[in-house]
């Protein structure tokens, strides 16, 4: 006797019968993500505010006036310090001295990590040993810390030798993480097959090993401008950098000790403040957007659709499984039995 038949299905905990739509290819997809795509335009404004802020600034940012102390208004935008120096204008100046800081160390630390980190993880032997060696003595030298001696032992020590410092001694966590990747990879067979085919050493590098790492070398470069820019305006705020060229540790530095927030002057911290802020959300946001490129699960999760059969739209959940169930109503259904045996009972 054969039994009818059956149609199974896959059933939603929302709706009836499900068929997946067909998936559509996405194209420029990190673009496409609302987070990377704030953090672009924001950075990109304050790139852009970098170049041409000293030629657009109303006023001279150290230029004295009667307006002392005066609340934000339409002749100046952020109000003026103790001495009539227009805030706005310091501002527009200062950012150029925090990107140029914060780009160039993230550039530096990157290219170093890079280079010695892939190099490490790809020879082995030896080179491996000697650069995890040297990576390991950079990973404990403390930089902050050396960045306050140099900016105080070397006189007018200016933006490039801050940024140079923090570069040279902010790469070897990054080159740890890139050689623990390349150590995966160089055993790939796509590697393997490169090999075998006479392809030189330095183009399996930058062909088969560099496009697969090529989120957390700027997952890196993001991380290191975030502390570049912190590290520069830390050492402006506490006195150790210059205080003759204008960034926004340096409105905070004066700020602090005129103490401006004793006398109520909240115009004059908040703007720097804000800047600072929407500038370390912006790098964090173009982190998570490479993190959710990256990563399909994070792309993916609570944004892939589905169409059931009536029309509905049904958005499925992370870590959703599909039930199976029959749908034909003449097949026999077998009664489940359950036995208790410790009472004796059907």
């Amino acid at each position: 006797m054969s039994a009818p038949a059956t149609t199974i299905t896959a059933v939603t905990p929302e709706g009836p019968e499900v068929e997946a739509a067909p998936a559509k290819r996405q194209r420029l997809r990190f673009v496409a993500n609302p987070k990377a795509t704030t953090g672009l335009v924001v950075l990109a404004l304050f790139c852009l505010i970098a170049v041409i802020g000293p030629w657009i600034a109303p006023y001279d940012p150290s230029a004295r006036s009667s307006d002392l102390l005066q609340p934000p208004s339409a002749q100046h935008w952020f109000g003026t310090t103790h001495l009539g120096q227009d805030i706005f204008s310091q501002v527009l100046v200062g950012t150029r001295g925090v990107m140029f800081v914060g780009l160039l160390a993230g550039i530096v630390a990157t290219a170093l990590s890079v280079l010695i980190g892939v190099s490490s993880g790809f020879l082995g032997g030896a080179a491996d040993e000697a650069l995890s060696a040297l990576s390991n003595v950079f990973l404990v030298i403390p930089a902050l810390p050396l960045i306050i001696i140099v900016a105080s032992t070397i006189p007018g020590a200016g933006d490039l030798m801050i940024a140079l410092v923090i570069g040279l001694t902010s790469w070897a966590w990054g080159a740890r993480v890139l050689r623990a990747q390349t150590l995966s990879l160089r055993r790939r067979d796509y590697v393997e097959a490169a090999r075998a085919t006479g392809e030189s050493t330095w183009r399996i590098i930058t062909v088969e090993i560099l496009p697969n790492l090529t989120a957390i070398i700027a997952s890196g470069f993001v991380g290191t401008v975030i502390f570049a820019v912190m590290s520069e305006i830390t050492l402006a705020f506490i006195g150790i950098s210059t205080i003759s060229e204008w960034n926004w540790g340096t409105i905070l530095f004066w700020a602090q000790s005129q103490q401006a927030l004793a006398q109520g002057a909240w115009w004059w911290f908040v703007p720097a403040g804000l800047a600072i802020a929407v500038l370390g959300t912006a790098l964090s946001l173009v982190n998570f957007g490479i993190d959710e490129f990256v990563s399909p699960r994070l792309r993916s999760s609570g944004h892939t659709r589905v169409k059931t059969k009536d029309g509905r739209t049904v958005r499925m959940k992370v870590g959703f499984t599909p039930v199976l169930t029959t749908h034909d109503k003449t097949a026999p259904v077998t009664p489940v039995v359950r036995v208790d045996e410790a009472k004796g009972t059907v």
